[in-house]
């Protein structure tokens, strides 16, 4: 099992885009299964790579047997009906807001392969990709609150026990500056 520490709000490397990954080797492969065992670890549905300290366009998703990630992901929205619902992350823990989703989605990437990957996501399937896309571009599911509910979300965020805490050390990134372990 490969389980890494999950970055929690505040820090940097949550607010910023991710690079395109332009090499599917064994160091993708092994983020991975590091961002599989620990979204498995934490409980969670769906996390991507800047959850763990990596800035390349990678998630995991496990929601109702669905399971599965995508590299490099875009999405397009399916219709007009949209879902509005609790929605929590594992970098604000144990917190969570309703947040207005598309009921439909359908994701395009790639597998650890470079194979292409079409997704359809509907309900929570749908919400996991946006939530997940959105971490890719530095986006946390609060900013999609209205400003009374954000307000309250950062209130609870400043009383909550992790807040503050020091982010882990990465001495070196071990899937260097555009995914390669060179």
């Amino acid at each position: 099992m490969s389980v890494v520490p999950v970055r929690l709000f505040g820090d940097p490397v949550l607010r910023s885009r991710a690079a395109e990954v332009v090499d599917f080797d064994r160091e993708l492969r092994r983020l991975v299964t590091n961002l599989t065992d620990t979204m498995h670890e934490q409980g969670g549905v769906g996390i991507a790579a800047p959850q763990i300290g990596v800035g390349l366009r990678v998630f995991a998703y496990d929601v109702h047997g669905t399971s599965g990630h995508l590299v490099n992901p875009t999405f397009e929205v399916v219709g007009d009906e949209e879902q509005f619902g609790p929605e929590g992350c594992l970098s604000i823990p144990e917190l969570r807001a309703e947040c207005l989703r598309a009921m439909q989605v359908i994701a395009r990437g790639f597998n650890m392969h470079g194979e292409p990957v079409t997704l359809d996501g509907e309900g929570l399937l749908a919400r996991c990709i946006q939530h997940e896309v959105d971490h890719l571009d530095g986006v946390l599911f609060i900013d999609r609150l209205d400003a009374a509910a954000r307000r309250e979300m950062m209130r609870q965020i400043r009383e909550a026990e992790w807040f503050g805490t020091e982010p882990p050390v990465v001495k070196a990134n071990p899937f260097g500056l555009h995914g390669t372990g060179r």
